[in-house]
């Protein structure tokens, strides 16, 4: 019997490894609490330093990055960097109207 792209079977009802590997994120999450977690998620980004270097996390920054502009394409790629600019123009508004409204 063939198996979908989350190996789940179809028709089996069971879940799938991403909906487990959800589940458990969250029970650990509840487990840990928030300082746990954030922890937790600092030591792995510590494990990864050692592993590949200092500047791992730069390297996996940049990596996306290029891998998104690939998928985007110039056009793409722009029109998501004006949707940035625009939500940043719409939060410091934001941010102007509350600090008025004190």
């Amino acid at each position: 019997m063939a198996t979908d792209r989350n190996n789940q079977t179809p028709g089996s009802g069971d879940m799938s490894v991403r909906e487990a590997g959800q589940k458990g994120g969250e029970v650990r999450k509840e487990q840990l609490g928030p300082e746990g977690y954030s922890d937790l998620g600092h030591q792995g980004v510590e494990a990864l330093r050692e592993q590949r270097g200092p500047n791992a996390m730069s390297e996996i920054g940049r990596e996306g990055g290029e891998t998104r502009k690939q998928q985007l394409g110039p056009e793409g790629y722009s029109e998501l960097g004006t949707k940035g600019g625009e939500r940043v123009r719409d939060l410091i508004n934001k941010g102007k109207e509350s600090e008025g409204g004190e």
